[in-house]
């Protein structure tokens, strides 16, 4: 699935099986998915676990399989289109149907049980406040999921960790060049600019023409849905520009460079920013 080539392995001696991804050419998605894993575990989000990796002399990412015991994972164009009267699953681009408010109502009929449904929708705003933070703007329909399974009494459901944060903190763009830059947009200080200007991949109304970026997303849902977002708000309350720091420059010498290192730092303390001031 999607556009990134890739291929699974499996670690010998009965190790984990990964999934190794080849980031596209003059990108950093290889070091944004393990940068925003690692910023996801700061702030308590379940997560995929994810490493940098080197396959054929080429740097890349390696995702670790979630999908253990027995599990299936349901991807969310697949529990959409079996909850959403008319949902097309196949659209690629411009699913407008993929609104926040037919993803929790999805939920709330998968989920029969109130508390269980309740919980599900908070870990999916947990997603959005992570999304939201490092600049995620891939979070579309085959991008989250439900993992299902099945028991002897019946079928075990849950929320899939949150995966594929390839297209975060500014992964796109070169540091230096004649048009939108990493260099440019910290020089004349349009970081927030950038943040808001980015189109997610969850829309607000069906009838939109884009979706909405990550933190306008949030900055709606949250008045709307108060209560779902106050404990992925509350992560954030111990999180600080050191703690950001440190896990990028964990980062190896050669896999990123400094204007990419302070240019992901900028965006994630601007945005982090904003999270607090949207808070309910």
């Amino acid at each position: 699935m999607g556009s990134k080539q890739k291929f699974w392995f499996r670690e010998p001696d009965g190790g984990g099986t990964w999934l190794f991804k080849f980031p596209q050419p003059n990108t950093g998605q290889h070091w944004a998915e393990k940068i925003a894993a690692e910023i996801a575990g700061e702030v308590k989000i379940l997560h995929a676990k994810v490493e940098l990796a080197v396959f054929a002399d080429v740097k890349g990412s390696a995702t670790e399989s979630f999908a253990r015991e027995g599990g299936e994972l349901f991807h969310g164009n697949q529990v959409l289109a079996g909850q959403v009267l008319g949902y097309d699953p196949a659209k690629k681009f411009g699913q407008s149907s993929h609104t926040l408010a037919n993803i929790f109502a999805a939920l709330d009929r998968v989920f029969r049980r109130p508390e269980t449904a309740r919980a599900s929708k908070q870990r999916i705003a947990g997603y959005l406040v992570l999304d939201a933070l490092i600049g995620n703007t891939d979070r579309h329909h085959e991008n989250w999921g439900i993992l299902v399974k099945r028991t002897p009494t019946g079928r075990r459901r849950r929320i899939a960790p949150s995966f594929d944060h390839a297209s975060s903190l500014g992964r796109e763009l070169l540091d230096e060049s004649t048009g939108k830059c990493r260099a440019r947009i910290l020089k004349e200080n349009r970081i927030g600019q950038y943040a808001e200007n980015a189109p997610g991949a969850i829309y607000w109304n069906p009838y939109d023409r884009r979706a909405i970026s990550p933190l306008e997303l949030v900055r709606r849902a949250a008045k709307l849905y108060p209560d779902l977002f106050r404990r992925a708000f509350a992560t954030l309350d111990k999180l600080e520009k050191e703690s950001l720091e440190r896990i990028v420059e964990r980062v190896p010498p050669g896999w990123m460079s400094d204007l990419a290192r302070r240019f992901a730092i900028e965006l994630t303390c601007n945005n982090l920013k904003q999270l607090r001031e949207i808070a309910p």
